[in-house]
């Protein structure tokens, strides 16, 4: 008997540790929990809360909540994995409820990890400073004052807060800050906008890791200040992906696609293996700056290194392509993908047809993403319109959006309505035009207005 409970643990114990998280495997795996008598064993209980932690989706998360509800003595680790679920999700400050019950419990004490979990989300949240001064009284009344996890996670809350000030003296009272305070600091600097500050600190901090490098070299991107970003990089005497993707694509987004281009060259002359980050971020330089040949160059390697399994990969082809002209060769890799596409890669092929006039074939796509099972969002809708509106297809245009509110029950944006305005513009029905504007719920912006008034400059 012993062994056959053993037995069931081990198998237990292995679909935990390898379970895909979903609602209905976590609903399984409760049931063999339920059936086996280990529903209200802390350790499986336990497993089971923290493979609901890893998931992203609010059914699952839900779930975990209602599990944990219903486990009658959950100790500290249960509440502290409930936290870190919570402090990742769509309500971060929600993290907050489950760590005022564990600091109300009678026998159990928050750890540093409730503390530094439930400060996460905080941070998250970026707009809760009341909250997160409260919860640094209640670390400093419980004697994590100088606990540096704690610390460094309070650096890192009140900087997402706007608070430079509480995250600077947190920092300077830390009496033996690591390397990873060090780079909380210095990020905080980064987020307040002090450049300069945050140079001196880097200049000041006694060891330096990878992270602290790459720290300066984000930093600065965002910043803008990429000369600054480059002197850095040309100091590093080593790199890793993170380093070679902030360069690529923070000049990519800046518009400096020669220097771009320049970074992945280099990259691979070192002969290092590009990461999807830096290959989606040179597509990026090639689609802005039309290099529809350095675009089938990439496609090439991209191809030969294996990396067209990667569906972001093939998103950015299908973007360059459309975007330098060639619609046909972005039908080609949106076609050949083995990677199961998802909305992102529907929706870009129909933005690809759609702004080369070739709405028939964008509203068969969209036909072909309906069968599939993906789900259509806003911005596949606002292509959609674009198509119907430069090509004459005023009934198709309606249809659509009528489908979009009242079957998908995607709420119309400016964005939305400024393609109709246009629909009806360009197709001269002027009065109608008038009146879809005068109907809408929302307050039309100028950009609506001067749709109509080019449309009546045109057609009188």
């Amino acid at each position: 008997m012993n062994i056959i409970n053993k037995s069931c643990e081990e198998i237990l114990l292995s679909l935990l540790s390898n379970c895909n998280t979903t609602l209905k495997t976590t609903k399984q795996i409760h049931t063999h929990l339920y059936v086996t008598g280990l529903h209200t064993h802390p350790f499986f209980f336990g497993k089971l809360l923290l493979n609901c932690a890893v998931s992203i989706s609010d059914h699952v998360l839900n779930y975990s909540l209602r599990l944990f509800h219903h486990f009658p003595n959950p100790d500290t680790f249960m509440y502290n994995t409930l936290i870190r679920s919570l402090s990742h999700s769509s309500t971060p400050l929600s993290s907050l409820q489950p760590f005022i019950q564990l600091l109300r419990h009678p026998t159990l004490l928050p750890d540093s990890f409730s503390f530094a979990f439930t400060l996460k989300g905080i941070a998250n949240d970026g707009c809760s400073k009341r909250q997160g001064i409260q919860l640094h009284s209640h670390a400093f009344r419980h004697g994590f004052d100088d606990h540096i996890f704690v610390g460094t996670t309070l650096i890192s809350m009140y900087a997402e807060c706007g608070c430079y000030e509480y995250a600077r003296k947190v920092f300077d009272e830390m009496s033996q800050p690591n390397v990873v305070a060090w780079n909380a600091v210095v990020t905080a600097c980064f987020r307040c906008g002090d450049v300069e500050g945050a140079w001196g600190l880097f200049e000041r901090m006694p060891v330096r890791n990878l992270t602290s490098w790459n720290t300066m070299l984000a930093g600065y991107v965002k910043a803008g200040q990429l000369w600054l970003a480059r002197r850095v990089f040309c100091e590093m005497k080593m790199r890793d992906d993170a380093s070679w993707s902030t360069m690529i694509v923070g000049f990519a987004k800046s518009g400096s696609f020669h220097d771009a281009f320049g970074f992945f060259k280099e990259l691979l002359r070192d002969r290092n293996r590009p990461s999807e980050v830096s290959l989606t971020g040179v597509l990026s330089a090639c689609a802005q700056a039309g290099a529809f040949e350095f675009g089938k160059i990439l496609h090439g390697f991209m191809e030969k290194a294996g990396f067209l399994c990667i569906v972001s990969v093939n998103n950015a082809l299908i973007d360059t392509y459309s975007k330098c002209g060639n619609v046909d060769m972005a039908k080609l890799v949106f076609q050949h993908m083995s990677a199961e596409k998802c909305i992102v890669s529907w929706t870009s092929m129909i933005a690809a047809l759609a702004m080369h006039g070739r709405a028939d074939e964008a509203i068969r796509v969209f036909h072909e993403m309906e069968e599939s099972g993906v789900r259509p969002d806003g911005v596949t809708f606002i292509s959609l319109l674009y198509a119907c509106s430069h090509s004459g297809l005023v009934e198709q245009g309606c249809a659509l959006f009528s489908k979009m509110r009242n079957f998908y029950g995607i709420e119309p944006a400016i964005e939305h309505y400024g393609c109709m305005v246009d629909l009806y513009g360009r197709a001269a029905r002027l009065q109608k035009a008038y009146e879809f504007i005068r109907q809408m719920p929302i307050l039309p912006n100028v950009i609506i207005w001067r749709t109509l008034l080019g449309a009546c400059s045109i057609h009188g």
